[in-house]
């Protein structure tokens, strides 16, 4: 029996958040929002997915999303399975909106919430949790998700299958460890930059007394000596055996990185994030060269697929930050975890926001049981901002992320959050 696709629905859905200071760093401050997608089909589940926006700027994705509408609907899951690069070519490459990316920006934004969206019906379809489908997925199946054009001088099909191959052994082992001590995280709550010195030291305080060994801090200040100020307060706090990230979001040229890193490195950073402008390749190679042994980070950000094979080619990034949504949904997502495996690259999921810490717990936890095999230098970001607006939220205890047990991507929105917060004409908006 087949399921098929008979309608796309989509919402521009927005949180006001940027008043609070909530997700404030060097660049931004915005409200967390979402454009929503959910596939309605013949009397089966409804698919949801999203990519995580910043408020002005969702209709743009929400417009790319009703472009590509007509390219997903009428269709039936079991097609779309059946040739599934040919699927996701048919929206990515769609002869004329491809011109406005190529693979990038809100065109490909769009296509990721789509896609995601399909996989969530085939999660929910098949009574599976997302992490769970993909970590028992056939090998062959699973590498022939990924399309290989333009990144095949770094992974090929063969070398796919090879790794996910050798991700079944021992997987028992490690499903008992999660199921057993949950997968690590790391705080991003404590430090966002539009916060007060006394929030900030109250936050790590509070952090510490939860349970939390890792924490993260936005820097960028216009003054470096507003960083180091608030970097002494969290790494005070925190003592000298918990971990300290710290997050630049793109402020700084490669000459400022540098020379900032080199007054931070004094607190003990475990890695500098985002530290220069995303599309930089070369630029946080150097970086990466002159500030070791505190590792560079990135990826949130990161457009697409042939951006990661550049960044791990060019050894420009110590640690690989996945996010969810801002690439072509799972498949270019599996793609970049492939490539980082071969590379022997840490994987540690982009989260925070709205709805991503709900992604990318699945995503985190499959590298784990089936790509990367190992928890060393694994932790997964968290905020603790927004859950109470999903039907599936995280669950998070002693500083780890539980496995969640629901079928699905848990990104379905509550029908009531959808109403309250839809932009313009939801209540939250017009009080």
């Amino acid at each position: 029996m087949s399921t098929k696709i008979e309608r796309l629905e989509v919402h521009d859905v927005r949180f006001p958040t940027a008043t609070a200071g909530d997700g404030s760093d060097s660049i931004n401050r915005a409200d967390y929002s979402a454009c929503y997608v959910e596939l309605h089909t013949d009397g089966g589940p409804t698919g949801t997915g999203f990519t995580f926006t910043g408020g002005r700027g969702t209709e743009i994705v929400a417009q790319a999303v009703k472009a590509f509408a007509h390219l997903v609907v009428g269709l039936t899951v079991e097609e779309i399975f059946a040739n599934p690069v040919e699927f996701s070519r048919s929206i990515v490459q769609e002869p004329q909106i491809r011109w406005l990316g190529p693979e990038k920006g809100a065109t490909h934004m769009a296509v990721g919430a789509i896609v995601n969206a399909v996989w969530d019906l085939r999660a929910k379809l098949e009574g599976k949790p997302m992490w769970r489908l993909l970590a028992e997925m056939d090998s062959a199946e699973l590498a022939a998700q990924v399309d290989y054009r333009h990144i095949e001088d770094e992974l090929t099909y063969d070398e796919a299958v090879a790794i996910l191959d050798e991700g079944r052994i021992g997987y028992e082992d490690r499903l008992k460890i999660l199921e057993n001590d949950g997968f690590p995280a790391y705080t991003t709550s404590v430090g966002w930059l539009g916060y007060s010195d006394d929030k900030v030291r109250a936050l790590t305080e509070q952090a510490v007394a939860d349970g939390w060994t890792a924490a993260k801090m936005k820097v960028g200040s216009p003054d470096v000596a507003d960083d180091v100020r608030r970097a002494r307060i969290i790494r005070d706090v925190l003592g000298p055996d918990r971990l300290l990230m710290m997050d630049a979001n793109q402020i700084w040229s490669v000459p400022e990185a540098i020379a900032n890193m080199r007054e931070l490195a004094a607190f003990d950073p475990y890695w500098i994030e985002e530290p220069t402008h995303p599309d930089d390749i070369l630029g946080h190679a150097k970086i990466a060269k002159a500030v070791n042994p505190i590792r560079v980070a990135t990826g949130e950000v990161a457009a697409n697929r042939v951006i990661f094979k550049q960044l791990l080619q060019a050894e420009a990034i110590q640690v690989c930050q996945i996010d969810a949504c801002r690439v072509g949904g799972i498949p270019e997502v599996l793609a970049t975890l492939l490539m980082a495996a071969k590379r022997g690259v840490e994987v540690c999921p982009h989260s925070g926001g709205v709805g991503l810490c709900e992604y990318v717990q699945h995503l985190g936890m499959f590298e784990y049981l089936r790509i990367g095999k190992t928890l060393e230098g694994r932790m997964i970001e968290y905020v603790d901002h927004l859950h109470e607006h999903y039907t599936d939220p995280v669950t998070v205890v002693d500083g780890r992320y539980r496995l969640p047990t629901q079928p699905g991507y848990s990104v379905t929105l509550k029908p009531e959050s959808i109403a309250e917060f839809s932009f313009p004409n939801g209540p939250a908006w017009n009080a």
